[in-house]
């Protein structure tokens, strides 16, 4: 038996502290929680532990290329040789002529390196990673409010907020060990669990208040409660003019409540109710029933005006996105996607000048434009304007909207998969390039309080697998030899590289670094040196550094304003409020599709289900539900327990679940499931480019007995990644 090792779960962003232990064979044996480590104390999950020892997915041990339409082994001198050939060819025909998509499963050192050769070898606007499609209007929402992307809170505000408001999420599900705080905190007395979601989700059912708006109405929402609490007088008019700019723009493009009210089906009563929420220290918490919408970033912002208006910014309050993938946030940080590493505007010249600089590279090639985003490459895939795709630890074909028009479009490039797992995006490949996966593969990753924690091999991977640093960094030697120091990249300094590039920014990380890991085991940014951490964010009369927040916070929970400035990285110095309004959901139901479809999390798989394949006997696990009164009006749509879900792009036969959680007229199917999303649209906030995952219109019909496509057989929910 081998040592227990410190690592990091990747089974979501929670980033909960594990020690590791290989058996004699080499295979995993043991996973337990940390108890030393500061951001789980030792707790788990099941499910991490489960997904991390025995994963269930079908694993890639051998590289493989497509001969006679098959995919057949081979060895890696010979795929390598195939991709830099063909991205070489690529590239001649201009720099955009290749699209790379990374994931939020990648360390930060693989996703640094990725975005390196992507911009910085290639020369590419076409790279992005999936988690676009998961969180890119929280950030944007971020950077328009604060000047900088990440949540002011972290998990140390949990105990000391009174109100929990949790907002299209269900973190119960997704993020079980972070949701026993939140839990542990309302029932304490005088707190309360608020839940906004259209479907009694298991957070739901544990909440003091559940309110249920239509799919796709948050913001409109979000705008009441606002309007409301400006009627009622909630509104900290000290913290606001003090700290905040624009709120007489957004007080004035309010709407009236009971218009509001009607647009998001929800009564006026409910929504003084959440207004009144906000008159005490509260934490609004939010997921991807806000952030996957055409409106997700005009969602999130409001959010983000309800925190400002009342004063709940500062200890114990504040507007706190939760991420489901394990490294979301380090591949904003270090990627080089929507910005350069630690930040940095993408479009600066001057930055651009320095990142040209620290990668020795012209400047002419690094793109003065992060591109299109996921969605909209792959409609450039299908236009036949790039020629080759390479996906890192991302499965496009399960977790993008259309997906028949997504499988077309990897259809006609040259498709490079690199992954740990078999997926749908594998069988549509031309090469297959193994890649390490939990337990074999060393870096670190960011959690969604920002602390940055070391994942460590525990085995060698199987014979015939590399970590993914290594794959890149042997592509990148194929084709811009000079970019890397060595073939073979060491994740260390991959790190410490990123890290250089990072200080000074507002996500600096220049002050950690795997010797300090190895003694704190997760340290949260900003670090400006070896000994600083960052608290609570954006607040200057104590350093941001010194994890003290100081005495700020809302008003009406007792905390002073006054004891010092808060400094936001704006123009103004100031967080600035938004006018966004709803301005109606992207595919209304009509006579021809009468129900709403929306998406969810279940508890038993991962991402898109790669690693977790459920027994195809397990009826709940594939189902769709539906309200028992939706089954009896459309009883001729249903056929032995099954029916066929038709939208305006596709149609699958599913089985039904009868389920009275789910409201009459909507249908509920699990998110990132490559049947499901043959039905969903590609519509996408113009803001973040994130896509409209949670609502769109579907009919009912009979089964055909000539069609058996049945949600569930390629997997389930929870991101859109397979391995880190």
């Amino acid at each position: 038996m081998t040592d227990r090792k410190p690592t990091t779960c990747m089974r979501c962003a929670v980033g909960c502290g594990y020690r590791q232990r290989a058996g004699d064979g080499g295979d995993l044996v043991e996973v337990r929680g940390d108890d030393d480590h500061p951001t789980n104390g030792g707790e788990t999950c099941s499910r991490g532990v489960r997904e991390t020892v025995d994963p269930s997915g079908e694993r890639l041990t051998q590289p493989l290329i497509r001969r006679g339409g098959t995919l057949r082994p081979t060895d890696w001198d010979t795929v390598l040789g195939t991709v830099s050939v063909r991205i070489i060819e690529a590239l001649r025909n201009g720099n955009d002529n290749v699209a790379v998509l990374g994931s939020g499963q990648q360390t930060n050192e693989a996703a640094y390196a990725l975005g390196k050769l992507a911009r910085g070898g290639f020369g590419t606007r076409h790279y992005d990673a999936n988690t676009t499609l998961c969180m890119a209007s929280a950030v944007q929402a971020y950077m328009q409010a604060f000047g900088s992307d990440a949540p002011p809170p972290t998990y140390e505000d949990v105990p000391d907020a009174e109100t929990h408001v949790i907002w299209g999420a269900n973190p119960k599900i997704a993020h079980p060990v972070l949701y026993r705080r939140i839990a542990d905190s309302a029932s304490d007395d005088g707190g309360e669990l608020i839940v906004v979601d259209p479907v009694e989700s298991e957070t739901a059912a544990d909440a003091d208040l559940h309110v249920r708006p239509e799919p796709g109405t948050d913001l409109a929402l979000a705008r009441a409660v606002l309007a409301r609490a400006v009627d009622d007088d909630l509104v900290d008019r000290e913290f606001v003019e003090r700290h905040t700019e624009g709120f007489e723009a957004v007080v004035g493009s309010l709407p009236d409540v009971d218009v509001a009210a009607e647009t998001a089906g929800v009564s006026v009563d409910r929504i003084s109710e959440l207004a009144a929420a906000f008159d005490a220290r509260t934490l609004v918490y939010w997921g991807m029933g806000v952030n996957q919408s055409v409106q997700g970033t005009g969602a999130a912002r409001s959010l983000i005006d309800l925190c400002l208006a009342t004063g709940n910014l500062g200890p114990g309050s504040g507007p706190f996105s939760l991420t489901g993938q394990a490294n979301s946030m380090g591949n904003r940080v270090c990627a080089s996607k929507s910005s350069w590493p630690g930040y940095r505007p993408f479009g600066d010249t001057a930055h651009r000048k320095a990142i040209a600089n620290a990668w020795d590279v012209p400047l002419s090639r690094l793109p003065d434009s992060s591109g299109p985003g996921f969605v909209r490459i792959i409609d450039e895939l299908a236009r036949d304007n790039v020629d080759v795709c390479w996906t890192v630890a991302t499965n496009p074909a399960a977790g993008m909207p259309d997906a028949n028009h997504v499988e077309s479009a990897l259809e006609d490039a040259f498709l490079i998969v690199q992954d740990a797992f078999r997926s749908d995006t594998v069988e549509l490949a031309d090469v297959v390039l193994p890649a390490a996966t939990w337990g074999e593969s060393e870096g670190t990753v960011m959690n969604m309080e920002r602390r940055v924690s070391r994942v460590t091999a525990a085995r060698e991977p199987p014979d015939g697998v590399r970590q993914d640093v290594d794959i890149i960094g042997a592509v990148a030697d194929r084709i811009v030899p000079e970019l890397f120091e060595s073939t073979r990249l060491d994740p260390e300094a991959l790190f410490d590289e990123v890290a250089a590039l990072t200080r000074g920014t507002t996500a600096d990380l220049s002050g950690i670094s795997y010797g300090r890991l190895s003694e704190d085991l997760a340290v949260r940014w900003p670090a400006s040196d070896e000994t600083a951490e960052g608290g609570y964010r954006y607040y200057a009369g104590g350093s941001e550094d010194d994890g003290d927040a100081g005495g700020v916070g809302a008003a009406a929970a007792g905390v002073p304003d006054g004891d010092g400035p808060w400094s936001f990285p704006t123009d103004s110095g100031r967080a600035r409020f938004s006018n966004a309004s709803h301005g109606g959901i992207p595919e209304p139901i009509d006579e021809a599709y009468p129900l709403t479809l929306t998406t969810g999390r279940r508890p038993d798989a991962y991402n898109t289900g790669v690693r977790t394949r459920p027994d195809g006997d397990d009826e709940s696990a594939t189902a769709a539900r539906m309200h028992p009164e939706t089954i009896a009006d459309n009883l001729r749509a249903f056929d032995r327990g099954e029916t066929v879900i038709e939208s305006r792009r596709s149609a699958v036969t599913v089985r039904v679940a009868p389920d009275a959680d789910v409201p009459p007229g909507l249908v509920w199917l699990p998110v990132h499931n490559p049947a499901t999303n043959r039905l969903t649209l590609s519509a996408a906030d113009p803001d973040s480019a994130e896509p409209n995952l949670k609502q769109c219109a579907v009919a009912l019909r009979a089964p055909d007995r000539m069609a058996t496509e049945i949600v569930g057989g390629s997997g389930q929910p929870n991101g859109t990644g397979s391995h880190p």
